[in-house]
């Protein structure tokens, strides 16, 4: 029970540390945001770069992709201008990944220090700067406590039934990343747990790799449940990322022993391995598919009826 308590406590840090670190880069950017949006993404090549960009600098897949739907609701974007723009956040959430790779548990009490002291200045800058640092902290804190928590876990049959259950069942442990992305609503956050579990040997690698992929899947909830009251055209983006996923789970499928093995090769750091598989996977698909934007916009509004949005 105690253990379980740590756990949502872990995630709940995790998230806060994502909300304020999201917070404070997207107050430094300021409305800037929704400008870029509106005026760089006329083609799918450049939606996808500009998506890119703006995904790492919000720190989260969901939050551009929610703007975006808002938006096209407002008809300030067309459903076509849309599909670059999920490519790309689909590209830029793996920058987050990647950075909680980065070893900085020496900085993380400094990190705090300076996000609470800058926080309380009453200029803007200096306090999203702070809110930033604090963010920082706070992640690669849950970090090392989802790794501290897996180790404790191993003595726990329960757990580690389950975790052998999935081991044995790839299908178990995308639905399993669906699932858990669903409800903490965040891939990052997923996958950080996964990482922490790899890290202290409760999990294989083809196990974090099946639930990284199901957590990419899992992330579209964000997105379908903004599109809820909106008008056509953002259902369409909603339909359209969640079919993007969808589709570009099931060609990696077959693949999850081999992209494991391209994760030895790229390091020897299970966590890193995990990282760099999931820039493989969403630089793969997005690319796949952005020669063939325009007709799989097609194909989506064929698919769910209607005449063609403009």
């Amino acid at each position: 029970m105690l253990q379980l308590l740590l756990f949502i406590l872990l995630i709940g840090l995790f998230i806060f540390g994502m909300t304020i670190l999201r917070t404070g880069l997207f107050n430094l950017s300021g409305s800037s945001i929704h400008k870029v949006l509106t005026i760089l993404t006329y083609t799918p090549w450049k939606g996808m770069l500009t998506a890119i960009i703006l995904t790492a600098v919000l720190q989260s897949s969901s939050a551009l992709m929610i703007m975006t739907i808002g938006l096209v609701s407002a008809r300030l974007l067309t459903f076509p201008q849309s599909i670059g723009i999920i490519l790309g956040t689909n590209i830029g959430t793996t920058f987050t990944t990647e950075l909680i790779t980065f070893n900085i548990e020496s900085l993380l009490i400094p990190f705090a220090l300076i996000g609470a002291f800058a926080a309380l200045f009453p200029q803007k800058a200096v306090k999203s700067a702070g809110f930033a640092f604090l963010g920082i902290s706070a992640v690669f804190a849950a970090m090392r406590g989802f790794e501290s928590l897996a180790i404790s876990l191993k003595e726990n049959s329960y757990v580690t039934d389950i975790l052998l259950t999935l081991d044995d069942h790839h299908l178990y442990s995308i639905f399993a990343g669906i699932v858990l992305t669903a409800v903490i609503q965040s891939s990052t956050a997923a996958t950080g747990i996964v990482m922490g579990f790899m890290s202290a040997g409760l999990m294989d690698s083809d196990t974090g790799i099946a639930i990284m992929l199901g957590s990419n899947i899992g992330t579209c909830a964000d997105a379908y449940l903004a599109s809820i009251g909106a008008g056509r055209a953002a259902k369409l983006t909603a339909f359209a990322h969640i079919w993007l996923n969808c589709v570009g789970v099931a060609l990696f499928y077959p693949f999850i022993s081999m992209l494991a093995s391209a994760g030895e090769v790229l390091s020897s750091s299970l966590d890193t391995q995990l990282a760099h598989i999931s820039v493989l996977f969403n630089v793969i698909t997005s690319l796949l598919l952005l020669p063939f934007a325009h007709q799989f916009a097609s194909f989506i509004e064929k698919l769910h009826g209607g005449k063609p949005v403009n």
